[in-house]
């Protein structure tokens, strides 16, 4: 069920109504219709894996009992152990048994031996990376004495599956969730108005933006042999901005589903094509994912204490993790190691937080350094995108090496005129929206005549625009 589906246009004022309407006066009931509807909204992809996801919440929620009801030490990270190994074990199997099979077999090949691998038929079930980091993170801070355990079977399998982020997050905390899924909620006007504004403006960026460069992207990468190296820029320009509209946009859609509910779920995205080097890139783009590396897995191995080659060596691991998160293919460990090289001089010469407030904040435009900076930083993070979206290894390097050819200078091929004034006048609206919470909410300020026609005019947009439906590029994820 997409967020831009007609199913889910029915499915979310259906549950809306029920859950202010029907079940208001008891929390417990609230909860219960979240779970039945985020079991539903997840079965619409695959029933079957709809099993995989309870065992999984099971497992966690009773491994964090065992865990705090534990006296004992060892019995306790016998226990932590026990549940960590299954979920990453299940991880594995599903999303990267194939990779290594055939990575070990392709390496063995080298020395004159063949073999066969037995790789597993089976679908990569959705949001299997985002509920099992759910998980992991809950069952970490349970184990460090953070929390306790959530006793309340319902509560917890709330806070896994909430319908809202369960197939491609932001990956929550249960530190900051689970306290709004046990409290009381009373419907808050603006807290909903602010919601479909939020809504609307991320199915902006899906529908008029990304789906509309995906068509041209598909193209382009699909057929990269057959243009010039000025095409093959344009192409992996608009996927730079697919990927954003995309990701970004579902990430808007999520939360303001959830602030219908009266709940807010963590900020993903914060104008991160604006950033004016990587580590403010970085501090922007997909935070719940990288905060979560940060805490969960940099600051555990030492973060920036011990000297500048452990911090190099911790930035190193980060990066070519979060890559190998993103997938079972050697061009996101590329692409990882990339970034690391990239974010790599600031970490040696301390100057990653350089960056830390709004680029030009209380001003219509940067400086001239801040305009420099930004389009360095896009065309690094251009480049590193190929290497995402491309095949495989070879295939980046052959489509990278085109664009740096002679042909780079000449005419492109392809030129979608009404894409680059869509695309124009969504970096202005982002630009012009950069120190609120999402670029739309800087509307709300507007004088009501203008603010509902930019209203109108999205919608309208959305429509016309809506063809196809796309899925989204982190369902894969």
């Amino acid at each position: 069920m997409l967020f831009n589906s007609i199913n889910f246009a029915i499915f979310l004022p259906i549950v809306f109504f029920l859950y202010w309407f029907a079940t208001n006066k008891s929390l417990k009931l609230q909860n219960i219709l979240l779970l039945i509807s985020s079991y539903f909204f997840y079965a619409c992809w695959d029933w079957r894996f709809l099993f995989l996801l309870i065992f999984s919440t099971l497992l966690d929620y009773f491994t964090g009992i065992k865990m705090s009801e534990s006296k004992n030490q060892t019995v306790k990270k016998i226990w932590f152990w026990l549940s960590i190994s299954v979920n990453l074990g299940f991880l594995c199997v599903f999303k990267y048994y194939n990779f290594f099979v055939q990575s070990f077999a392709d390496a063995i090949s080298n020395f004159g031996l063949h073999v066969n691998p037995w790789t597993l038929k089976v679908i990569l079930p959705i949001g299997i990376s985002f509920y099992t980091f759910h998980g992991l993170s809950y069952l970490i801070d349970i184990y460090k004495g953070r929390i306790k355990a959530e006793k309340n079977i319902v509560d917890y399998s709330v806070f896994v599956s909430f319908f809202p982020l369960l197939v491609a997050g932001p990956i929550e905390r249960a530190t900051h969730l689970l306290p709004q899924i046990q409290k009381k909620r009373s419907f808050d006007y603006d807290k909903a108005v602010d919601g479909l504004r939020q809504i609307l403006w991320g199915l902006f960026k899906k529908v008029v933006i990304a789906d509309q460069c995906a068509q041209y992207v598909n193209t382009i990468f699909n057929n990269s042999d057959e243009y010039s190296g000025s095409t093959l820029l344009l192409g992996a320009v608009f996927f730079s901005f697919q990927i954003y509209g995309d990701f970004s946009g579902y990430s808007d859609i999520a939360i303001g589903v959830a602030r219908l509910f009266g709940i807010d779920l963590l900020k993903n995205f914060a104008f991160p094509y604006f950033s004016r080097d990587i580590a403010e890139f970085w501090r922007r783009w997909h935070i719940s994912l990288s905060t979560w590396f940060r805490d969960y897995l940099y600051i555990p191995l030492g973060g920036s204490k011990g000297g500048i080659w452990i911090k190099v060596r911790n930035t190193f691991i980060i990066f070519l993790v979060s890559g190998f998160w993103h997938g079972a293919n050697w061009t996101f460990i590329v692409w990882g190691f990339l970034n690391t090289l990239y974010i790599m001089p600031s970490i040696i010469f301390n100057t990653n937080r350089n960056n830390l407030n709004i680029v030009a904040q209380g001003k219509y435009l940067p400086t001239i350094k801040e305009v420099f900076q930004i389009v360095l930083t896009f065309s690094l993070t251009i480049l590193a995108w190929v290497f995402f979206r491309a095949n495989n290894i070879e295939h980046a390097l052959s489509y990278i090496s085109e664009i740096f050819s002679g042909s780079l200078f000449s005419k492109p091929v392809i030129i979608p005129k009404i894409l680059f004034v869509l695309i124009l006048i969504f970096i202005l609206i982002e630009w012009l929206g950069r120190e609120e919470e999402f670029a739309l909410a800087k509307l709300s300020k507007w004088k009501s005549p203008f603010k509902y026609a930019f209203y109108y005019i999205i919608i309208v947009a959305i429509f016309v625009f809506s063809g196809e439906k796309q899925q989204f590029i982190y369902f894969q994820f």
